[in-house]
């Protein structure tokens, strides 16, 4: 009789890395946000760099998906998750040791370095080991990254308080550290592996095999398709960054305490636990997921007139709005995958989405306080921001399209 089959056999330790090095993702911009307001008065900082603070994970983003595509053929995929996890687990430390602004500003560069050479390789490390579970695994490493996010904000302002800021900014560091090792754990088994079957062979030990194949770039450029997953991503992640930089003041000036905004941008960040758990499985099974991009939009329009007219009516209300509206995050990560047909696709729409979209999204946090600056309130800023969300919806058209990438390069 046949041993039923085990479609984890050999892989839950690739399994173990995608997810701390997912729960990573996000640790510096959420734990920092937070704190924005007591650490401008702890070393002297005002609207301008908090927006600069808010801007510059989007910024990091952007340039690191343009490099990460030719790190990953240099070094392969799984050091390139390694050198992830080093540089965040470095900067992360580093920036809670700042003594000044500068410093906690260098220090935040390095960790969301790390962090944007992580986004562009997951989902083709997805692809390469989890090619038969494509909807679940995203569903997977989609949800500890929500949960990456959120964990942070919500911890950030009581550790600050019973331990100080360094600690509430420097803890995170540890997973960084953890997700790192796991990477290391992961190339000596398959360095250990691939020494056994070439002896198998008779060709003796194999040294510097590569743990994987070499990812092209492709011509992403070339389609509609990238294009408008690039738009898509970018506006969904310039709301969601505008957002976790500006809705603690946002409901401080109506009123709200800090550890109000906190725990608010804790439950913005936590619902976008529902979108990472019930999208990708969803838009695996649909051949266009459009309708629910449409749904997603009309959410946020909703939210961001609560939040503008009455924000603390129903803050509850529209924070949970806005979150639904994020679902359109987990979407488009999920996208680069069901419109790829190898790691090599994957790896080259990743690393175009990404740097499109964060090029795209990285002026929103500062657009967003800027333009409440010149307006002395947030009309101007959510007028900015129904612009965006038509602009999502025609990226999302060209995106949601039943097509593949590979079918686009020629």
């Amino acid at each position: 009789m046949t041993s039923p089959p085990r479609p984890w056999a050999g892989r839950l330790l690739a399994l173990l890395c995608i997810l701390l090095s997912a729960f990573n993702l996000r640790t510096a911009v959420t734990s920092l946000t937070p704190l924005l307001d007591s650490l401008g008065r702890t070393f002297g900082f005002g609207s301008t760099m908090t927006g600069a603070f808010g801007m510059v994970p989007t910024a990091a983003f952007a340039a690191f998906a343009v490099l990460t595509p030719a790190i990953m053929r240099r070094i392969g995929l799984e050091r390139t998750g390694l050198l992830a996890m080093l540089l965040a687990a470095s900067g992360l430390l580093g920036r809670s040791l700042a003594d000044t602004t500068g410093a906690l500003l260098a220090g935040s560069i390095v960790a969301l370095a790390g962090m944007g050479i992580g986004n562009v390789a997951v989902p083709p490390l997805v692809k390469r080991y989890f090619a038969d579970r494509v909807g679940a695994l995203s569903a997977l490493y989609i949800t500890v990254l929500q949960m990456g996010t959120m964990l942070p904000a919500l911890a950030a302002v009581p550790l600050a308080q019973a331990a100080g800021w360094r600690v509430s900014l420097g803890v995170w560091s540890l997973l960084a550290a953890a997700a790192a090792v796991s990477w290391l754990a992961l190339m000596r088994q398959q360095r250990s592996r691939s020494r056994t079957q070439a002896a198998a062979l008779g060709e003796g030990t194999v040294e510097n095999l590569p743990a994987s194949p070499i990812v092209t770039a492709g011509r992403a450029w070339r389609s509609p398709l990238a294009w408008g997953l690039g738009v898509m991503f970018g506006m969904t992640s310039l709301v969601t960054y505008a957002m976790f930089t500006w809705l603690p003041k946002l409901l401080a000036d109506a009123g709200a305490s800090q550890a109000f905004g906190g725990t608010m941008t804790a439950l913005f960040a936590a619902l976008g636990l529902l979108g990472a758990l019930l999208i990708p499985g969803w838009a695996a099974r649909v051949r266009n997921p459009f309708v629910l991009v449409a749904a997603c939009a009309l959410a946020n329009l909703v939210a961001f007139a609560g939040l503008w007219w009455a924000p603390m009516r129903w803050p509850l209300l529209w924070v949970v709005l806005l979150g639904v509206g994020g679902s359109t995050f987990p979407l488009a990560l999920t996208l680069i995958n069901l419109r790829t047909r190898t790691p090599a696709g994957s790896a080259a729409l990743s690393g175009f989405t990404q740097s499109l979209g964060y090029s795209l999204s990285c002026a929103g946090p500062l657009l967003f306080g800027l333009l409440h600056a010149l307006s002395g309130g947030w009309s101007w800023s959510f007028g900015f921001f129904v612009l965006c969300t038509g602009a999502l919806l025609a990226g999302a058209w060209q995106a949601c399209r039943p097509r593949m990438l590979e079918d686009q390069w020629h």
